[in-house]
């Protein structure tokens, strides 16, 4: 498997008129954007991608200066950690060894900490938009400046166009591109002017018909200075940052696919349209000459090259790295260091688990209710890039991370039955999805609605009572979608290959075995084999969470891990796959047997899929391990019900059961909030600590990789990976209203894409607040990923000079990167290709 180049930069068609020096900072502009899945795969995405090749203390100041969002905690915040301390002089010192700022030592430093930062500290903007102008001519009444307004009217454009379904009348102008569908509504759309925009519809009008000749068009009649472009185009999308996101979801999916795409442009066409309309209808003298002094302070502005930050941000930026190094110190010192295992001993099982930091928890419970196990940990897509496409269905979802394009087709059929009766169960499905949606268009219709309340409305009584019991579900289970559980039971992969709408599907032999042989040498799984192993996908119990998929498995694209365990189990048990890998000098036993199971992340229950197909002389092994999955569950349980702040006389498993089926319950689980660290090494360098659920865990023995090609996996994939979850979390913690979706209580589903929050207003991207605080407190701490890796420092070095975007994330200290010696100690910190430092 290998990973494709991390796509940053988006597409723009090339098109005659604007100069090369306009596209490049276009380009420039929608490179800044951090895509947004929509909410069906919603999965973890660093919310400042685009800034990767620019050190971290760097874009704060950009983000900053350009944008006016801070990347980093209230003063308050860090003065707290000091007090407790969590953060020690020594730390502040070391901060300061690697950040030097003249005149400031650790005592100035802890004393600032204390204080507010300076009002007048903060640089001007450097290009102000007409949005920003009007708003400072309202003295930031946005109802007044009409950008509340023009955001709203964006927004609801983009809803109506982008919609998947939700809507019962779609936007009859979707077969045009994004820019001129919103033209030809904009041509009959009276609301701009009856708000007080003079002359919208002519002014839109008047524009050119190409999205990139419209900015130049408008970039010119604003009189932005050329040097500001880039940061003014950024600064327009900003305001619609979410729907900016979605669109460049769309380019990064059309450039995986080889494409291109161009929907981001034509939205930032359409965004700067409507300044012009609102620069156009303010002819005012107050305006006109605060728009002046504005471009006037835009030719003029220090631009990012300037090597000193501004003092307050410089000190900010300190305490948080002071921060981090505490974590760090207190993380480092718990690596003790430990013999390696005896590779010739055979564990009574083996169990693999996603390298999820909730799986962190869950290993170690089952490690103390089984010691002789021995738990793995990989990314939980087990290393087939898949497409699973449901019984029924034409098309299914990619169960692989969003780096990869899913290179196989696999579909779910009913495993046992002759061709008639599956015949039967399909048609069965689609009439049933027939009439579903028959009934919520008479449920949602205009006319119908009111009747089908007045007439059933009572009827729903007894089942809204149960659902708020939690006796109920508001929503069957997704994993049996309506289905007859006996059939239910039956479904499972077909890995023959075949055709479906002419595609196809499933595994060649010589793919299997390729497949095969890859991912066990990734897991670092070539032997000894126990009698069971056990492949643990995982996904996440909730019922009215717009954002459920975030629960699920990211390696998996957003969804759960089921099917990819139970295909990569059924090649593993493949008598002609395993007879391959003999050959290959993997060698399987013949009485070792590979069964797939999930891992519920909210109620820590585990269920064992296919156990009919077990080998009967494996029975009492597998007893034995239901026995020990059941207790581990009780023990991660009873370690996650504090956190989640349950009553000490509460069961565990009746009160966490509950939250999972609680339609009001805002936090079903903690999803991964307080990751923090990744490591790479083999299990012996972490088992026996207690890692909090804070760690991603790689299985990987260096031993095992002769050509370091599972260090390169690890380091451009699942490292990656982790790293987008981590500053999501960390987006989402310091500053909610930029990079996260705010109150969850006030979400409302739009389009089936996302959320936004109440009525109006932009698409919410990132996290709920809910997601990373519990109501008194920051439960996610806002810590940089730090990486521990248990390789030689030359195989390390070797992966960063190959590969320019994850040295960038080391560079540039958006992760930190550790080598751990063979005996699990902490050696040294990278920071740059062959600059390897110890720790204080």
């Amino acid at each position: 498997m290998s990973m494709p180049a991390l796509a940053v930069q988006p597409h723009i068609q090339k098109s005659s008129g604007p100069d090369a020096a306009l596209r490049a900072a276009v380009a420039e502009a929608c490179g800044r954007i951090a895509p947004l899945w929509p909410l069906k795969h919603f999965v973890a995405v660093n919310p400042f991608l685009g800034f990767t090749g620019q050190e971290f203390g760097r874009t704060c100041a950009t983000l900053k200066r350009v944008a006016r969002a801070s990347m980093l905690m209230p003063r308050p915040f860090y003065a707290r950690a000091l007090a407790t301390g969590l953060v020690k002089d020594d730390d502040l010192a070391a901060a300061l060894q690697e950040r030097p700022v003249a005149g400031l030592g650790p005592a100035e430093l802890r004393a600032a900490a204390f204080s507010q930062p300076a009002a007048n500290d903060t640089p001007p903007a450097a290009v102000a938009t007409v949005a920003e102008v009007l708003d400072r001519c309202a003295d930031g009444d946005r109802q007044v400046s009409l950008v509340s307004f023009m955001i709203d009217e964006i927004s609801a454009f983009c809803a109506a166009y982008f919609d998947e379904g939700q809507a019962n009348w779609p936007l009859p102008v979707r077969k045009l591109g994004p820019y001129a569908a919103w033209r030809a509504v904009a041509a009959y759309d009276r609301n701009p002017e009856i708000m007080g925009v003079k002359g919208f519809r002519a002014c839109v009008g008047a524009l050119p018909d190409e999205p990139m000749q419209a900015v130049a068009v408008i970039l010119d009649s604003l009189g932005v200075p050329a040097r500001a472009h880039g940061d003014y185009l950024y600064r327009a999308l900003f305001d619609i940052g979410g729907w900016a996101a979605y669109a460049r979801y769309l380019g990064w999916e059309a450039e995986r696919d080889g494409g291109s795409d161009d929907t981001l442009l034509e939205l930032l066409a359409i965004r700067l349209a409507w300044g012009w309309a609102l620069f156009q209808s303010r002819e005012d003298r107050v305006f006109r000459s605060a728009w002046s002094q504005a471009m006037a302070d835009a030719a003029s502005a220090p631009q990012d090259h300037r090597p000193e930050l501004a003092r307050d941000l410089a000190v900010d930026l300190l305490l948080q790295e002071a921060y981090e190094i505490g974590h760090r110190r207190r993380l480092a010192g718990a690596f003790v260091g430990s013999e390696a295992p005896t590779p010739s001993r055979r564990p009574s099982v083996q169990a693999a688990f996603c390298i999820d930091v909730r799986s962190e928890v869950f290993r170690r419970a089952l490690e103390t209710a089984l010691p002789n196990v021995e738990t793995i940990g990989f990314a939980g897509f087990f290393g087939f890039p898949i497409e699973y496409v449901p019984f029924g269905k034409a098309r299914g979802g990619a169960q692989c991370p969003v780096l990869l394009k899913p290179s196989f087709v696999v579909c779910e059929g009913v495993r046992g039955a002759d061709a008639p009766e599956a015949a039967k169960l399909l048609q069965a499905r689609r009439l049933r999805g027939r009439i579903a949606a028959a009934w919520k268009s008479f449920k949602a219709s205009a006319v119908s609605s009111f009747s089908y309340v007045e007439a059933c409305g009572l009827a729903f009584g007894p089942k809204l009572a149960t659902d708020s019991l939690g006796v109920t579900r508001p929503a069957p289970s997704p994993h049996v979608e309506g289905l007859d559980p006996a059939v239910a039971g039956r479904l499972g992969p077909m890995l023959r290959a075949g055709t479906v709408d002419g595609r196809p599907t499933g595994f060649r032999p010589e793919q299997k075995l390729a497949m095969a042989e890859a991912v066990l040498k990734a897991m670092s799984l070539t032997g000894p084999f126990a009698r069971l192993v056990l492949l643990v996908g995982h996904g996440g119990a909730t019922v009215n969470n717009p954002h459920a998929s975030s629960l699920d498995c990211g390696a998996c694209g957003g969804h759960t891990g089921e099917a990819n365990a139970r295909v990569a189990a059924a090649v593993m048990n493949d008598p002609q796959v395993r007879l391959g890998l003999r050959a290959k000098g993997v060698d399987i036993p013949d009485d070792c047997w590979f069964a797939p199971a999930l891992h519920d992340t909210t109620t820590d229950e585990v269920r064992i899929f296919d156990e009919q197909d077990v080998p009967a002389p494996l029975a009492g092994d597998l007893a034995q391990l239901r026995d020990g999955l059941a207790r581990a569950g009780a023990l991660a349980r009873m370690e996650r019900s504090a956190l989640l702040g349950l009553d000490s006389a509460e069961d565990p498993q009746k009160a966490i059961v509950a939250r999972s089926r609680d339609w009001s319950q805002v936090r079903p689980e903690w999803g991964l909030a307080g990751n923090a660290a990744f490591i790479a090494a083999p299990r012996s360098a972490t088992r026996g600590l207690d890692l909090g659920g804070r760690a991603f865990l790689h299985s990987y023995d260096h031993a095992k990789d002769q050509d370091y090609r599972t260090l390169e996996l690890i380091m451009t994939a699942p490292m990656v990976v982790a790293s987008w979850i981590n500053l999501q979390y960390f987006g989402s913690t310091v500053n909610n209203d930029v990079f996260g979706s705010g109150n969850k209580t006030l979400h409302n589903v739009v389009g089936q894409l996302g959320v936004l929050e109440g009525n109006a207003g932009d698409l919410r991207v990132g996290l709920p607040l809910q997601s990373v605080h519990n109501g008194e407190r920051f439960v996610h701490d806002p810590l940089r990923l730090s990486v521990f890796i248990a390789a030689p420092q030359r195989a390390i070095d070797g992966v960063l000079a190959r590969h320019d975007a994850v040295r960038d994330l080391v560079v540039n200290r958006w992760l930190f990167l550790h080598r751990l010696d063979d005996r699990g100690r902490v050696t040294g910190r990278c920071f740059d290709v062959g600059d390897w430092r110890s720790l204080a």
